[in-house]
């Protein structure tokens, strides 16, 4: 609870700051948290970041095309350190603990008929299985460039999609 509370606190002072110096100090800040899990934990949380890459070159060059720079530098800098300090959190934090504070933060919404237990563990299993996606999707193009000399693209799309239907149908029946 502690983490996600910190968590929900730097995020809204990532909003409350408004130049890119500020922010690239924040996210030094998170980059030094992260890099003191060591290598293998900051290398981790760096192949987590890679999802952003074309949103990050999407705004920035929406930003620069604009004529808005800085706004865009600090755009972008925001959303990176937001999901690197996410991606800390989640990184840290057990399974269970995330349950008991995600059944806790849900308990009101049993009034209207929702299972508190059930949301909390919907939750947790969609965050922990983002990694377990992306490992599945870098398996599935590696298979598609192992066979094609042509860029994967569009085309791994169906079969990463089975395998996440597949991954959700044996955690269903594991449940």
């Amino acid at each position: 609870g502690v983490k996600l509370a910190a968590l929900c606190g730097f995020t809204v002072l990532l909003f409350a700051l408004k130049t890119p110096l500020t922010l690239a100090l924040a996210a030094a800040a998170v980059g030094v948290v992260i890099a003191s899990g060591g290598v293998t934990f900051a290398t981790t949380s760096l192949k987590m970041l890679r999802p952003l890459w074309p949103f990050v070159l999407i705004v920035g060059l929406w930003h620069i095309w604009i004529g808005q720079p800085t706004q865009g530098a600090a755009i972008v800098i925001r959303m990176i350190t937001a999901v690197a300090a996410a991606n800390f959190v989640t990184m840290t934090t057990r399974l269970a603990d995330m349950i008991s504070v995600l059944e806790t933060l849900t308990r009101p919404l049993s009034r209207i008929g929702l299972s508190p237990r059930a949301l909390a563990l919907a939750v947790a299993l969609t965050i922990r299985f983002i990694p377990v996606t992306l490992s599945r999707m870098q398996t599935i193009r590696e298979s598609w460039r192992a066979r094609s000399p042509r860029r994967p693209g569009w085309r791994v799309l169906l079969p990463a999609t089975l395998a996440a239907l597949d991954d959700a149908e044996a955690v269903a029946e594991a449940l």
